[in-house]
């Protein structure tokens, strides 16, 4: 007789969560329907006294129809511009070329090789969960190289592949956000936390360094949880591993690999003492010292210098990897360069479409006054109910775990939840920074069981390569623990951090108006 799936409560709760994050449409589609609906809402409260006072300049506010002729002109004249204007779009394709270069040389995957191999037998579980949490600064290596790769080092070693494999997906996708380097995800919400501040203040610029502080920080306390979660939970409760996979040789850096990585080294080193060399203060007997820094002021935080974060992503990404290319041979001319690139840009088909939607929502949105309207309002429930900073940041942390569990894109639910929470969040005192930061933390905890998450089928897959058995549900109740962990110890960690009164970023306040 075969076995009756989903029979237990874990079970059936996934198979709840998987039935309605499969009933929701393509996120593109969602986007497309969403900014629809804003064209809809736009003449339904057009004809209602429905206004507000701006609280920073006094005006009255009122819903704008797009329904009306001049609604409809600025649908079809900008529709162009919203697309090529939209903020994440352009940061994101910069920061990937150069990405797409040190990955498509082979430099991110020896170097995550590197960093696992070479680790001492006591810290191998918190080395890779590190590797894991580092590994996200790129795009999907982090899944599809070191998360099987862990699993082949746990059982050549002795212990349980599973609990290598999970150690590895939880850095990689539990921890998303937190990282030593800025990565693509940083200008990526940056760009949209930037259109949503904008609802309250067309002059507020969120940068790309935005929560840098506060996820470096971040990076060693989910390293800990993960290897804490690893050690405690995980592998008392798989017990030895009786599968039939064997143990297999190890591949260890080749002779071409190690070259590469020396050539990548001294490249990154030259580069660093160059951004150094840029960002010092003037007054230093240098010859051009600070010549990133403003001209007039001379100012770091406010300068070119911050500006420019997505250009040095790219020009690291890119001469890092060719240099890693010429000394293991993977990039011979520059054919093999210009590969890595269109590969990278191979991958962002349907990021592309959906961008496009989403810059139409929008745009809409801020057209039609209904997120400022929306802001003001909910600010002032908020305000009614009187809870503290503290409740309310945790409960958006809440929210957006809870969200991630049928919908996986970051991108795509910030662009949505952007526009409505910035806005409130920056009238109730709150930065658009620190809003994006509670966000991130949320939208990572839960990845790791939420069966929404692009890579999830792919975890399924490398599981069943040691369990015959195993399916969704094995993935949730070996994962669970670490969701939960790293719920606990990130929110604790912002608390602490809000408590007291660090920044979480260069230059960044955390409330708004200060």
């Amino acid at each position: 007789m075969s076995e009756t799936p989903r029979r237990n409560a874990i079970d059936r709760f996934l198979y709840i969560i998987e039935k309605a994050g499969n009933a929701l449409p393509h996120p593109a589609t969602l986007f497309a329907s969403l900014a629809f609906l804003i064209i809809l809402l736009s003449g339904l409260f057009s004809l209602f006294d429905l206004t507000a006072i701006h609280p920073g300049t006094g005006e009255l506010i009122k819903p704008f129809n797009l329904l009306s002729f001049e609604g409809l002109h600025m649908i079809t004249t900008k529709m162009v511009t919203n697309f090529t204007g939209f903020a994440p779009l352009g940061t994101v394709l910069v920061a990937l070329l150069g990405i797409g270069i040190a990955e498509g040389s082979g430099l991110i995957g020896a170097l995550l090789k590197k960093v696992v191999l070479s680790s001492p037998p006591k810290l191998l579980t918190f080395v890779i969960v590190f590797a894991g949490v580092m590994s996200n600064m790129a795009s999907e290596v982090g899944y599809v190289l070191l998360v099987p790769l862990a699993a082949v080092i746990f059982l050549a070693s002795g212990r349980h592949p599973l609990a290598g494999l999970a150690a590895a997906f939880a850095g990689v996708s539990g921890g998303y956000s937190a990282n030593l380097l800025l990565g693509t995800v940083d200008p990526l919400l940056a760009g949209l936390s930037t259109e949503a501040a904008k609802i309250i203040n067309p002059n507020y610029i969120v940068n790309p360094t935005a929560n840098y502080y506060f996820m470096f920080v971040s990076t060693f306390f989910i390293s800990a949880a993960g290897t804490w979660v690893t050690e405690k939970v995980i592998i008392p409760r798989l017990g030895p591993y009786t599968g039939e996979e064997k143990a297999g040789e190890i591949s260890h850096l080749t002779p071409e690999e190690k070259k590469g990585l020396r050539y990548a080294g001294i490249s990154l080193f030259i580069m660093s003492l160059v951004l150094i060399w840029s960002a010092i203060p003037r007054e230093w007997p240098l010859p051009g010292a600070g010549f990133m820094r403003d001209i007039k002021t001379g100012d770091l935080l406010h300068s070119p210098f911050m500006s420019s974060i997505v250009a040095f992503i790219f020009v690291m990404g890119a001469v890092s990897g060719i240099a890693y290319g010429k000394g293991a041979g993977t990039i011979k001319t520059d054919a093999d360069a210009m590969k890595g690139m269109s590969k990278s840009m191979e991958t962002l088909g349907s990021y592309i479409v959906l961008v496009f939607f989403a810059a139409q929502f929008v745009a809409f949105f801020n057209w039609t006054n209904l997120g400022l309207l929306l802001a003001i309002n909910g600010a002032g429930v908020l305000k009614s109910v009187g809870l503290g900073p503290f409740p309310l940041l945790i409960a958006f942390i809440l929210i957006s775990a809870t969200i991630n569990l049928i919908m996986g894109s970051a991108s795509a639910k910030w662009a949505i939840m952007a526009p409505v929470f910035i806005p409130m969040f920056m009238l109730l005192g709150f930065s658009p920074e620190l809003t994006q930061c509670a966000y991130r933390i949320g939208d990572s905890v839960t990845n790791v069981i939420s069966p929404m998450m692009s890579y999830f089928a792919l975890i399924v897959a490398f599981i069943q390569r040691y369990d015959k058995k195993a399916g969704i549900g094995t993935v949730i109740s070996t994962m669970l623990p670490y969701s939960v962990v790293f719920l606990v110890i990130w929110t604790l960690l912002f608390i602490v951090w809000l408590s007291l009164g660090l920044p979480i970023g260069p230059g960044v306040p955390l409330y708004y108006g200060t």
